[in-house]
């Protein structure tokens, strides 16, 4: 009889086909979408500088997608937990030109 593997996980935690899904849909931007204009470069710059000086974020977090337009920021991409997935929502928020933020960031299981 065979044992199961130590690392056998639950299917469900690992199955990302809806994530997929949502990120081939062409419904959501990609960072390929963010505007090359001054301002709104200097926002993403801003972003990315405050989710990367954090150093209580993981390494997904700092690595997380984003796009910064008009003072939107939507934010993709996973993170470790939902207190990871507030802090880089409320850093972002803390940026000036930031006028809203859409939280997309997953929570890797």
């Amino acid at each position: 009889m065979a044992a199961a593997p130590a690392f056998a996980q639950d299917a469900s935690k690992v199955d990302n086909t809806q994530i997929n899904k949502r990120d081939r849909s062409g419904d959501h931007g990609t960072p390929i979408d963010q505007p090359n204009d001054a301002a709104n470069i200097k926002v993403a710059a801003a972003v990315r500088k405050a989710i990367v000086d954090d150093d209580s974020l993981s390494t997904m977090a700092h690595n997380v997608k984003f796009i910064a337009s008009n003072g939107t920021v939507t934010l993709r991409g996973p993170v470790k937990d939902v207190a990871e997935k507030a802090r880089v929502e409320q850093l972002a928020k803390g940026v000036a030109g930031v006028t809203q933020v859409d939280n997309q960031l997953d929570i890797k299981h």
